[in-house]
């Protein structure tokens, strides 16, 4: 997997990040640097571990099912892809919390926007990835699509919000297909 693919993974992961921020931002209650940095802190954090526990998970596992590894690939990056492109047409609200960027509410947000980075990280165990540079650049492309979801959050929020998790589907399954085709031809 090329640098270039691995910062396309980043940015599809980074949609439900760009897009939670984007909710946050456009309640006005995180308009300060510390606020700001806990959530991008986080929400960056979070979205590399998972990936690398996800690899690690993987690394486990890979020696089972070498022979049917790219049709995994193709199945664990579409799986994603079509959960987000599924959620980008919901009519679902985010709840209204008196500050998003602390304690338990923080946490579930960070876990809840990298579980997504989970299956990805299993599917990277399939293939030749530098992991600790892979999982750095998802964990900083989603830190600073937070700070751009929170610092654009009134504009964008209103304008585009759900098509970015769509867009960061399509991406996913993109990946996938261009892996399991190169796999194949």
């Amino acid at each position: 997997m090329s640098g270039w693919e691995i910062f396309l993974v980043a940015l599809g992961l980074a949609m439900d990040c760009f897009a939670v921020s984007l909710g946050i931002g456009t309640s006005g209650r995180v308009n300060s640097f510390r606020p700001v940095f806990r959530i991008i802190f986080h929400f960056g954090f979070f979205q590399g571990l998972m990936t690398f526990l996800g690899w690690l998970a993987g690394r486990t596992i890979l020696n089972l099912i070498a022979g049917f590894d790219h049709w995994l690939v193709l199945f664990l990056l579409a799986f994603v892809g079509i959960r987000m492109i599924v959620e980008s047409f919901s009519k679902k609200e985010e709840e209204e919390y008196a500050d998003p960027s602390r304690g338990w509410f923080l946490l579930i947000l960070a876990i809840a926007t990298s579980i997504d980075a989970l299956a990805v990280g299993i599917s990277m165990a399939l293939l030749e990835v530098n992991t600790l540079a892979a999982c750095l650049t998802i964990g900083v492309v989603s830190s600073a699509l937070s700070l751009a979801g929170l610092l654009g959050g009134d504009f964008l929020g209103k304008k585009f919000g759900k098509r970015m998790e769509l867009l960061g589907g399509i991406i996913l399954i993109g990946i996938g297909l261009r892996v399991f085709l190169s796999h194949i031809l």
